[in-house]
């Protein structure tokens, strides 16, 4: 066995292995990521084509249209948000600019705030998800089959920190 073919860790403690860098299942992570970059860049480009907002506005659209009154605070929308949290306080500050969202106080507790959707915020989100929903089917389930769709789903719930989702998100 090579170098290259070695599977085993170069370290391993109770609370990590550390693995070493021709270890191939870092290809698979390498993978991984450079897919997921790609589905994104893709996905924020057809965004942009049909002139609909970022993908980074979507997803925190997303987040507060399933949100309970659709509305949540800043430390549970960060929690929420699929894309990056960096610079969501700005982002919210836009979408509050545009009319996306508003920002309520909190009736039991004085120092908090929700970040709500508003009704121009729901309508531009449905216009922007017929795009990003074609893009998702063009990119991802209409090239995998239903078996291999189950079996992504799986893994991602074997390696999500929140465990398994409701049914209707699972599809069961």
């Amino acid at each position: 066995m090579s170098g290259s073919e070695n599977t085993a860790p170069v370290a391993e403690t109770a609370a990590v292995a550390v693995v070493s860098a021709t270890d191939w299942r870092l290809a698979v992570w390498r993978d991984f990521l450079r897919t997921h970059n790609h589905l994104l860049r893709k996905l924020e480009q057809q965004l942009q084509a049909h002139g609909k907002i970022a993908i980074g506005s979507y997803d925190v659209l997303v987040q507060l249209a399933e949100a309970p009154d659709n509305r949540l605070r800043m430390s549970e929308l960060a929690e929420a948000v699929l894309l990056s949290r960096s610079g969501l306080t700005r982002l919210v500050d836009r979408l509050q600019k545009d009319g996306l969202a508003e920002r309520q106080p909190d009736p039991e507790d004085a120092r908090g705030m929700y970040t709500v959707l508003t009704a121009k915020g729901r309508d531009t989100l449905r216009d922007a998800s017929r795009v990003h929903l074609a893009g998702v089917s063009d990119l991802v389930l209409t090239r995998l089959s239903e078996a291999e769709l189950r079996q992504l789903q799986a893994l991602m719930i074997k390696l999500d920190p929140a465990g398994p989702r409701g049914a209707a998100e699972t599809g069961e």
